[in-house]
């Protein structure tokens, strides 16, 4: 029996993974990753790094960010403390939901990750103080192919729930989507 059950998104290759959670008098138990159920999800890719990031002020809006080929990279992210709302937006100039997005509630009790495949970039607002998310990668940073869009950008649609109380100067500086129009060819 699966210890994590996969549902689409409504954009090829974003989809949330959800924790069966077992109880008993001692507490709880849940798988959060399993090489061998997510393989399908996965495809002949491995987790190569960890990130853990601490937002503390509610209303934080860390992104939208991504990895440039060859160093494009699947992402699975997972809030282990508070509750964020988490961002995955389709940059895939092939794709059939190129310059989509969705959004999903992310929370230390809802035991739900987001997988955000190669080509798609992420970000999130915080919904609560000291809200922490974990990342798992498949493929090691590198910093020359860092890319992001702005946060903000109104071509990019993305509603945030509360006002944006704390941004860093480099999210606040990232290209308007205008660079991005024809897509990231993978």
């Amino acid at each position: 029996m699966d210890k994590l059950k996969r549902s689409s998104t409504g954009i090829t290759g974003v989809e949330l993974i959800s924790s069966m959670r077992h109880t008993d008098n001692r507490g709880s138990f849940s798988r959060w990753f399993c090489q061998n159920e997510l393989a399908e999800s996965l495809p002949g890719q491995q987790i190569v790094q960890i990130n853990h990031s601490v937002s503390t002020q509610q209303g934080t809006v860390r992104g939208m960010h991504f990895q440039y080929p060859p160093f494009a990279e699947f992402k699975l992210v997972r809030c282990i403390a508070g509750r964020v709302y988490d961002v995955a937006l389709d940059l895939r100039a092939d794709s059939a939901s190129f310059m989509q997005h969705v959004s999903v509630e992310l929370s230390a009790e809802n035991d739900t990750m987001l997988l955000i495949p190669p080509g798609c970039a992420h970000g999130f607002q915080t919904l609560t103080d000291n809200a922490e998310l974990l990342y798992l990668h498949t493929a090691f940073y590198q910093p020359d192919s860092e890319g992001g869009l702005r946060f903000n950008d109104p071509a990019l649609k993305i509603d945030w729930p509360l006002p944006i109380s704390c941004v860093s100067d480099r999210d606040a500086q990232l290209p308007m989507l205008n660079q991005y129009v024809s897509g990231l060819k993978l």
